[in-house]
């Protein structure tokens, strides 16, 4: 018996509340009856079952293909995602759990500025420089681009911030978010060390994708309204009553304007009055929500009145975007 398709977020912390939140602002809300469970249902998606992981074990969990989709960090998704193109990003911006991945080094390190500058300090202290970090592959990456790859790293859990102080190391890799802890624990990034900016992302196993036409159909589900939710965040529909002689002269006063022309142009209906007075139309456009007060004022110039504004929850286009340029890296 085939098991069904799974999707798995993180087990705890603000990157799991942030994840839930998100799935049910597009749509998915997940049924967790009982809070110790590690297993959860999304009502929209009844062939999909839901897990709760580690966000390093999700990464592991879709590479070897017992997880069909996971949300986990970028950070997370660069350091484990494994050699062998498994794993496929098939949305790499969710728009929550952002932070960078920076090399730190001590306030005292007053000449210290740049990665360019630790090669000076190596030579100094006449041994190679030793960097406790969680992200040991990315790090050694990014100091052997730079010049730097004699240093010694050390793989370290829990709190780095204490690395220096304490001795066990002289520098950290280490995610940042505000940079309040930085400045708590006498320590600064260096202006060029950031390794990488990190979010959300969506992943997928890719053989998966490929060979379960069932996870193909629930890939395109989720994009679709992933990004029908992001799309409408940034916009706002307002409702006008419009007085004129036809639809085509109304539609003429509104494209005179700068702002109000909607996504593709308005929408006009006749409005059914009491006086039965036929040079009434109700018009309905989506504009971008920055311009919410040019569109008012324009709509006012052209004789608009009674405007109602209202959030917009979903923007669907033809084909997500996400969707084609998921079945491309399939193809």
């Amino acid at each position: 018996m085939s098991r069904p398709i799974r999707l798995s977020l993180p087990s705890k912390g603000r990157l799991s509340e942030d994840a839930i939140a998100f799935l049910a602002a597009c749509g998915f809300n997940i049924y967790k009856p009982n809070p110790r469970q590690y297993e959860a249902s999304i009502s929209s998606l009844p062939g999909v079952s839901v897990l709760f992981q580690r966000p390093a074990d999700i990464v592991i969990s879709v590479r070897n293909g017992s997880v069909d989709f996971g949300i986990t960090g970028l950070d997370v998704l660069t350091e484990h995602c494994g050699p062998n193109g498994a794993i496929l990003p098939i949305h790499a911006a969710l728009g929550f759990g952002a932070c960078t991945l920076n090399v730190i080094v001590p306030e005292t390190w007053n000449t210290i500025s740049q990665m360019s500058d630790l090669k000076r300090m190596q030579a100094e202290i006449g041994r190679p420089l030793r960097v406790a970090t969680k992200f040991p592959n990315a790090a050694r990456l990014f100091f052997v681009e730079r010049g730097l790859g004699n240093v010694t790293f050390i793989k370290a859990e829990g709190t780095l911030e204490i690395a220096p102080t304490i001795g066990y190391a002289d520098i950290i890799t280490d995610l940042v978010s505000s940079g309040q802890t930085l400045r708590d624990n006498r320590l600064k990034l260096l202006t060029d060390g950031q390794i990488l900016a990190s979010q959300a992302v969506l992943i997928a196993n890719k053989a998966v994708l490929k060979d379960n036409p069932a996870v193909l159909t629930i890939a395109r589900q989720l994009l679709e309204f992933i990004e029908a939710y992001q799309r409408a965040q940034n916009n706002v529909s307002i409702f006008a009553n419009m007085r004129g002689e036809s639809q085509q002269a109304i539609a003429a006063r509104v494209f005179s304007q700068k702002t109000i022309g909607g996504l593709n142009g308005p929408t006009l209906s006749n409005i059914l009055r009491k006086d039965s007075d036929p040079n009434w139309y109700a018009l309905h456009i989506v504009v971008h929500r920055d311009e919410l007060f040019a569109a008012i004022n324009e709509l006012r110039t052209i004789g608009g009145s009674g405007v109602v504004v209202a959030p917009v929850t979903y923007i669907f286009e033809e084909e997500p975007p996400r969707y084609k340029a998921m079945l491309d890296a399939l193809r």
